[in-house]
């Protein structure tokens, strides 16, 4: 079982660990999937209500939230096929470790929460790769393919927006910055079985 290929913005691969440990526990990290999607919706939202004269990324950010919102769908309708109830799972660290990092002045709240949102997308395009590639489920795995270039476009688009309002040599350092902050909070494989565990 290998990692997939490098994955721009990403310091280091998702372990074999993760996905020895994601293979053992689909119907968690489906269910976590659910949620995944509704945060990543949640999230676009969120800033569209933040920077409402921001009208590039007003638009841009509704495309996310839509189509983040038909994944969600698409999520629960395998949960309800497969007969796992809809039910709240506990965070991993990753989503609040990242969120720390958050600082509270504009314009580096704006930069900082782009750059995070980018590079929650990358990761997820990773993991579903990775789930695409090894999941003995061929339902799961065709339905994981079909959502990476959705993960992907998504990442493109929050560093596109990070550079529309910020100097990219400024978005460049502090996506460094944030990425090794990243991949470090996924040093430690979380014993509970999580997309971002």
């Amino acid at each position: 079982m290998t990692a997939g290929t490098p994955i721009k913005f990403l310091k280091q691969p998702t372990s074999e660990a993760w996905v020895k440990q994601a293979l053992a526990n689909l119907n968690t990290i489906l269910l976590d999937h659910s949620h995944c999607e509704r945060k990543a919706a949640g999230v676009a939202i969120n800033l569209m209500f933040r920077y409402p004269s921001n009208t590039k990324l007003v638009r841009s950010l509704t495309a996310i939230a839509q189509e983040e919102l038909e994944h969600f769908d698409q999520v629960n309708q395998l949960l309800e096929q497969r007969g796992i109830p809809l039910g709240p799972l506990a965070a991993p660290p990753y989503g609040a470790g990242l969120n720390k990092q958050i600082r509270p002045q504009e314009p580096d709240r704006l930069l900082d929460s782009l750059l995070i949102s980018g590079l929650i997308e990358a990761r997820s395009h990773e993991r579903l790769g990775l789930l695409a590639t090894h999941c003995p489920d061929q339902e799961l795995a065709r339905f994981y393919r079909g959502l990476m270039a959705s993960e992907a476009r998504h990442y493109g688009i929050y560093w596109v927006l990070a550079t529309t309002y910020h100097d990219r040599e400024v978005v460049s350092q502090r996506l460094e910055e944030l990425a090794t902050v990243e991949s470090e909070l996924l040093a430690t494989l979380h014993p509970e079985p999580r997309i971002h565990s």
